[in-house]
C-alpha cells in the first residue's frame, strides 16, 4: 500500500514547505469560492474550488499518524460534561473548532457547509453511516453556551440519524490546552480598552481521526476537497475492516 503525501501544515500535496496564505492568495480563493461576480449583492454560499485533479481512489494509500487527541472535560448542547476521549474514540471523528456568531464566508460558516455536505453523503453509504461522527467546539465558551449551541445545531440537523456533537468549555482556561494540544491558532481581537471586541482570528482546520484516537490529516482552507475528505474517511474504515480483530 503506497503512501500518499502529506497534505498538512508540515508540506504540501508535492512535498514543498507549505506558505501561509498570502492577501492576494486568500483574495484568488474568494473569486473562485464565491462563484458569482463581485458586484453581485448576494453570491450565495462559497464553495470548494474546482479540482484539477482525480482524487486518489480510498483504499490505495496510507494516512499517516500525525498525533494522538487530547483529553478534556467539556460540556454539551444538553450541559452534560462530556470526555473529549468519548467523542474522539471507536468511531471515525471529523472534528473542528468554531464560534456561532462568525460571518467569515471563508470561515465557521463554510465549515459548517462543507460538513453538511459530508454529512449527507456519508449517511448515503450503509458502511460509513455509523462508523463516522462529527465534533464542533466553540472557541468562545463565554459567549456560546449550551442554550447557544443547541440554536446554532437545529440549523444543521439532516433529516437522516447521524451523530455531530457541539461543545463547548465551562472557562477559556479549560479551552486553552485544547487549543494548543490541537495546535489549532486563535486570536481574540482587542479594543482600545484592551478589551476582546468578540472578533475571533483563526486558521480553519479540520482534523480527520481514527477509531483509536489518533489525527490521520489535518484539512486547512487550501485542501478542503469533499471528494478528497470522502476518500479519506472511506480508507480509514477499510483499514479498520482489515485490522485482525
Amino acid at each position: 500500500m503506497r503512501r500518499r503525501p502529506s497534505r498538512t501544515e508540515g508540506g504540501s500535496a508535492a512535498g514543498a514547505p507549505a506558505a501561509a496564505p498570502t492577501p492576494a492568495a486568500l483574495l484568488a480563493l474568494g473569486l473562485l469560492w464565491g462563484g458569482a461576480a463581485l458586484a453581485a449583492a448576494d453570491p450565495g454560499p462559497p464553495r470548494a474550488p474546482r479540482m484539477q485533479f482525480v482524487p486518489t481512489p480510498a483504499g490505495t494509500y496510507t494516512l499517516q499518524r500525525i498525533q494522538r487527541c487530547p483529553e478534556a472535560q467539556l460540556l454539551d448542547a444538553s450541559a452534560r460534561r462530556r470526555s473529549l476521549s468519548e467523542l474522539t474514540r471507536g468511531r471515525i471523528t471529523l472534528l473542528t473548532f468554531f464560534y456561532t456568531y462568525c460571518t467569515d464566508p471563508l470561515g465557521c460558516p463554510y465549515a459548517a457547509g462543507l460538513m453538511t455536505l459530508l454529512r449527507d453523503r456519508i449517511v448515503a453509504e450503509p458502511d460509513l453511516r455509523s462508523q463516522v461522527r462529527f465534533v464542533s467546539i466553540s472557541f468562545d465558551p463565554a459567549h456560546d453556551s449550551p442554550g447557544q449551541l443547541r440554536l446554532y445545531a437545529h440549523g444543521l440537523q439532516g433529516a437522516a440519524p447521524f451523530e455531530w456533537d457541539f461543545l463547548t468549555a465551562d472557562s477559556m482556561r479549560t479551552l486553552q490546552p485544547v487549543l494548543e494540544d490541537f495546535g489549532q491558532d486563535v486570536r481574540v481581537e482587542l479594543g482600545r480598552d484592551g478589551r476582546p471586541v468578540r472578533a475571533i482570528n483563526h486558521m480553519l482546520k479540520l482534523f480527520l481521526i481514527d477509531a483509536s484516537g489518533t489525527v490521520r490529516e489535518i484539512y486547512a482552507l487550501d485542501f478542503l476537497q469533499p471528494e478528497v475528505m470522502l476518500n479519506d474517511i472511506r480508507t480509514l474504515r477499510l483499514e479498520a475492516q482489515q485490522r485482525p480483530h
